[in-house]
């Protein structure tokens, strides 16, 4: 089976999520990035209970582009410090865990 990972963000806006997506899928580092909102956050930060509107990117990509696609969020992400969250995927379709593999070839 192709290894695979779905990796997490929010962002303030939707033209922020759209930049960070449309980045990723240029970048060939992601096969697909869904992105919906707004969401309500409730977090602590810096000693303060925010609650605060946001956008979550959804993103799929593999293992081994991983730290590319992390560097590539920081780069973009307006936040200081933003979510960046990635879990295995452990089962899907073979025929879409096969589109990823072959939409993920950075350059």
């Amino acid at each position: 089976m192709v290894q695979a990972v779905q990796v997490s963000t929010t962002t303030a806006s939707k033209s922020d999520a759209e930049r960070i997506a449309r980045a990723l899928v240029e970048r060939r580092l992601a096969a697909c990035v869904q992105f919906s909102g707004p969401i309500t956050s409730c977090y602590r930060w810096q000693d303060t209970i925010e609650t605060a509107p946001e956008w979550l990117c959804t993103i799929k990509t593999t293992p081994t582009v991983y730290p590319q696609v992390e560097e590539t969020i920081r780069q973009l992400h307006t936040y200081d410090e933003p979510e960046i969250i990635a879990v295995p995927i452990v089962g899907g379709s073979d025929s879409f865990l096969n589109w990823l593999e072959e939409q993920v070839q950075p350059e």
